[in-house]
C-alpha cells in the first residue's frame, strides 16, 4: 500500500493553458510516444531480446521527459509570467504549484 499525499486544487484556468501555442508539437510527439511503447509491448509479446526491450523503454522514457521539459518551459513561460505580473496571490499559487511539481518529479 502506498501513501498517498494531498492533491491540492489548482487555480482555475482563465485563459489559454501555457502549451496552447505548442499544443500540436507536444500532441505530436505523444503519439510518437504512444506507438513506440506499443511497440515495446509487441516486443515483449515476440519475446524479444531483454537489452533491445530496455533500450526502447529508455528512448521512449526520455522521449516522455523531453515533452514534459516542454510543458515544463511552457508553463514557466506562460502560466507563472502571467500571474507574476499581474495578480502577486495567484503568482504566490504557481511558485508553490511549480515547485510541489519539481519536487515530484525529482523523485527518481
Amino acid at each position: 500500500m502506498t501513501s498517498a499525499t494531498p492533491r491540492r486544487a489548482h487555480a482555475q484556468h482563465t485563459q489559454p493553458p501555457g502549451y496552447a501555442d505548442h499544443k500540436a508539437d507536444h500532441l505530436a510527439r505523444l503519439n510518437k510516444i504512444e506507438g513506440q511503447v506499443r511497440g515495446i509491448s509487441r516486443m515483449v509479446t515476440d519475446d524479444r531480446y531483454c537489452i533491445d526491450v530496455l533500450t526502447q523503454i529508455t528512448a521512449a522514457t526520455r522521449a516522455l521527459q523531453e515533452v514534459a521539459l516542454g510543458l515544463l518551459d511552457d508553463h514557466v513561460r506562460g502560466c507563472v509570467t502571467n500571474a507574476a505580473r499581474t495578480d502577486p496571490a495567484q503568482a504566490e499559487e504557481k511558485y508553490t504549484e511549480l515547485s510541489d511539481t519539481l519536487r515530484r518529479a525529482l523523485r527518481v
